[in-house]
């Protein structure tokens, strides 16, 4: 066989790796976002997954708009009937946002600190002080300290899932920019990264899974029933206006009805009793003959006389 023919045969046999892949919904960590979805993965088996690295922006995550350039970090970590569970590993600021800060008419102040916490996790936080104008080292060899005791003050008194909150909601960032801003006024203050490098003791706390299932189904429940509510609503509104619509038309022809009755009675009233002023008192006193009455006298005399 030729070499091409080989070549083709060969492609054919050759199996479509996208046809055997398949979506997998990925979920926040137990605590403290209990289990919410924050997207979707593709895979052709699960084992691909455990280990995968999962980025989301914190505004999608909790919507809050002034962390657009914070990037939480997940890392996948079970599978369990189509949903992929996730745990946190850390954060990262964007450098566009970080170089935004940086002037050269201001001091920069950064460092690494390794913590463990209450629960035996092993952290790796990286500082950033932007100061509001340029220090000396010594400033900055004093600020770094300050800012080194204050993360490991902290991490040391506080589990993980306490240091995640801490941390994204900026109260880390507050609790050092107290203890340096004595030293020189401060601009800025960010935790720039954190990282997981050890885990250390789960603990189980929040909704569990199927708990959150059943909530969701609830909730799609309810929002059908809504819509059927809202639709049914929508179907009751327009009968009564076709009903009133209807009742309108049948009134207008009710009066239209009457109008015509009361013009044909008037017609007949008009044709019984005749016109006598247009007569001449010739055709009045045939009329008046016929009657039986008098024929003498003016115009009016014999209508008066007719209309007797």
């Amino acid at each position: 066989m030729a070499k091409g023919a080989k070549a083709r045969a060969a492609a054919r046999k050759q199996r479509d790796k996208w046809k055997a892949k398949r979506w997998f919904t990925v979920r926040a960590p137990r605590n403290p976002w209990s289990f919410r979805v924050i997207g979707e993965t593709l895979a052709e088996d699960t084992d691909q997954l455990i280990g995968r690295k999962f980025e989301i922006m914190q505004n999608e995550l909790d919507g809050d708009f002034s962390k657009m350039h914070v990037k939480v970090v997940f890392r996948l970590s079970e599978e369990l009937g189509g949903d992929v569970l996730t745990e946190f590993v850390g954060h990262d600021v964007l450098k566009d946002h970080i170089r935004r800060q940086v002037r050269r008419s201001r001091g920069k102040i950064d460092d690494t600190v390794d913590v463990v916490t209450e629960d035996g996790y092993y952290i790796r936080f990286k500082p950033l002080v932007i100061s509001r104008s340029r220090i000396k080292s010594s400033q900055k060899a004093e600020m770094r300290a300050r800012a080194r005791d204050a993360i490991l003050q902290m991490g040391a008194t506080s589990t993980w899932i306490q240091l995640q909150k801490a941390v994204l909601d900026g109260s880390m960032e507050s609790k050092v920019k107290e203890a340096v801003s004595t030293i020189s006024p401060v601009r800025t203050v960010m935790i720039r990264r954190s990282q997981m490098l050890q885990s250390g003791v789960t603990v189980d706390e929040g909704p569990t899974l199927d708990e959150i299932h059943s909530e969701e189904k609830a909730a799609a429940a309810a929002a059908v029933e809504e819509v059927d509510v809202l639709a049914a609503a929508e179907a009751s509104a327009e009968l009564s206006e076709i009903n009133e619509s209807t009742d309108i038309s049948e009134s207008d022809e009710e009066e239209s009805t009457e109008d015509e009755s009361g013009n044909i009675e008037e017609d007949s009233d008009s044709e019984s009793s005749p016109d006598f002023a247009s007569m001449t008192v010739a055709e009045l006193k045939l009329l008046l003959k016929e009657a039986g009455k008098p024929v003498s006298g003016k115009k009016a005399d014999l209508i008066a006389r007719l209309q007797e």
